[in-house]
């Protein structure tokens, strides 16, 4: 009701056991079809942390080493440069957002005012730190705030003569190569639309949120692997007994496929134009089912606590990957950002948020990870809460313990995170 979405489905599983699944309103408006549980929708960027399993499989096996350059696995990416300065990227960078690679916005300039923008505005609203006390004792010779400033007062200048609001940039649903109708044959043909492009800044350095950055994890996944990027996947979807999951393709019958909307300008709810996802399937074209992103986020969970119950349970199953790896993929990585949670940090191919109390009988901060997606006409998120298994003895207990929530809908630029987190703190409780 809030944000005008004509369906929504949500999930939610207790200890690895769905409870609760639930379609509300219609996945095809136009026949009056409801969604129900088994409806299929776009589940966007959920498909990096689905590309993650493949490439933690990879290096579990040590067939990808996550610090090589690109080149390695993929010579026909170019190398590059960085302010004249030669810069490796790697498998690790690309993971977390860390590349230099850009995002649908070609326009560096654009990129870097609104990365100031937001630095300034991040500076503006904290209290004095430590950093700006030397600044002012410095007598304010600090270049990269002044770099801020300076960039704020270009931008606010070029937004005037733009008539548009300082900081105010095109969201992804105006770029063009979000609407791409070309079919892809396979990853390696996918990277001419960005590989020549420049790093927007040097690797290692600043995070920017890059679907084309997973475009070349898939390249890499075919090298590593040696197998197709979709053949690769379907195995750890059968392997995941994630049955309904599958790459979005426009000809193929898939049943309980919803139909996608958006509103226009004159807040009438139309149809989508037909995309072809082929040239991001790693990072953003999979298609899947509330009860499939669950199996997935206990998968995970049951991997990350497996390694604390081995010793009172000798009998336990392995995880699909091991806990130390596990471990690696849920920890925050520096330099990053998390746009849908500011209290947490990207890390690799999830965005997490760590435990935190500061006050007795305060705010309390739950260890949370997930993942959101926003696609044409979708939006989605998959959301793995832990139980704080310091808290009690777990002699009697089996993994995974904890709440996984996934909602998918088909409408997009819905922020679904906050509610996820809403529900899994609800359930929680029990």
């Amino acid at each position: 009701d809030e944000v005008g979405a004509p369906g929504i489905v949500v999930g939610v599983s207790v200890d690895g056991k769905e409870v609760w699944s639930e379609g509300l309103g219609y996945a095809d408006v136009e026949n009056r079809v409801p969604c129900k549980p088994e409806t299929v929708m776009r589940i966007a960027s959920i498909s990096k942390s689905l590309t993650m399993v493949a490439l933690a499989k990879l290096w579990e096996a040590g067939k990808l080493d996550l610090d090589m350059p690109v080149q390695h696995y993929v010579p026909e990416f170019p190398e590059k440069e960085y302010e004249g300065e030669k810069v490796s990227v790697t498998t690790r960078l690309l993971i977390s957002h860390l590349s230099g690679i850009r995002h649908y916005e070609k326009d560096m300039k654009k990129v870097k005012e609104e990365k100031a923008y937001k630095a300034l505005k991040m500076i503006k609203g904290t209290v004095e730190s430590d950093q700006e006390k030397e600044f002012k004792e410095k007598g304010g010779k600090c270049s990269e705030k002044n770099d801020f400033v300076k960039a704020k007062i270009e931008q606010d200048t070029d937004a005037k003569g733009r008539n548009l609001k300082p900081g105010k940039k095109k969201n992804d649903f105006e770029q063009g190569e979000l609407y791409l109708k070309e079919k892809f044959e396979n990853s390696i043909e996918s990277l001419r639309l960005f590989k020549n492009d420049p790093l927007f800044f040097k690797p290692g350095s600043q995070f920017l949120y890059s679907t084309f950055g997973y475009t070349l994890l898939a390249a890499i996944v075919e090298r590593a692997s040696g197998y197709k990027y979709l053949d690769y996947m379907q195995k750890i979807f059968h392997d995941l007994d994630m049955l309904t999951t599958l790459q979005e393709e426009n000809e193929p019958v898939i049943y309980n496929r919803a139909r996608f909307y958006v509103y226009n300008k004159k807040r009438r709810l139309v149809n989508t134009p037909y995309v072809d996802n082929s040239y991001k399937w790693a990072g953003g074209g999979f298609l899947s089912t509330v009860g499939d992103l669950l199996k997935f986020g206990n998968a995970m969970l049951y991997g990350y606590q497996v390694g604390l119950f081995k010793n009172s349970h000798e009998n336990l199953l392995p995880g699909y990957l091991k806990p130390e790896t596990m471990v690696m993929i849920w920890t925050p990585v520096p330099n990053t950002e998390m746009s849908w949670d500011k209290e947490g940090k990207y890390a690799m191919a999830w965005g997490v948020v760590e435990k935190k109390q500061t006050y007795g009988s305060c705010r309390k901060q739950r260890h949370y990870a997930s993942h959101t997606g926003g696609a044409v006409g979708a939006s989605s998120v998959l959301l793995v809460l832990p139980e704080e298994l310091d808290a009690e003895p777990i002699n009697n207990k089996v993994p995974p313990r904890g709440i996984v929530v996934s909602i998918i809908c088909n409408m997009q630029s819905v922020g679904l995170n906050s509610t996820a987190l809403k529900i899994a703190l609800e359930f929680d409780k029990d």
